[in-house]
């Protein structure tokens, strides 16, 4: 079954520890609604550098990364369908692409 990489832009960071607890409820509420499909939940990520031939650049390009996570769907659709219920649609959004077996 192919895989693919939810790659989650925005959000934010819980304003307090009441705050971070609720929001890691919704996160595990979500990831329980996909079940077995869950490969890997993944993490929030930090500050990022972009690296290119130009050189290296401190800002994260024009989109940056605030996290991932690895499911498996049988087609693009259905991953698609998956990420809609994901708790960060409120303050940001879902790149959806298929890990490509090589």
């Amino acid at each position: 079954m192919p895989k693919y990489v939810f790659a989650y832009h925005g959000g934010k960071a819980p304003e307090s520890p009441e705050e971070g607890t609720e929001v890691m409820a919704k996160w595990n509420a979500w990831f329980e609604t996909m079940g077995g499909a869950v490969v890997d939940g993944g993490n929030p990520v930090g500050p990022s550098k972009t690296v290119s031939a130009d050189g290296v650049a401190d800002n994260g390009g024009a989109n940056p990364l605030s996290g991932y996570s690895i499911v498996q769907a049988d087609t693009m659709d259905a991953a698609v369908e998956m990420a809609k219920g994901c708790p960060i649609m409120g303050h940001g959004s879902v790149e959806v692409a298929e890990a490509m077996d090589m």
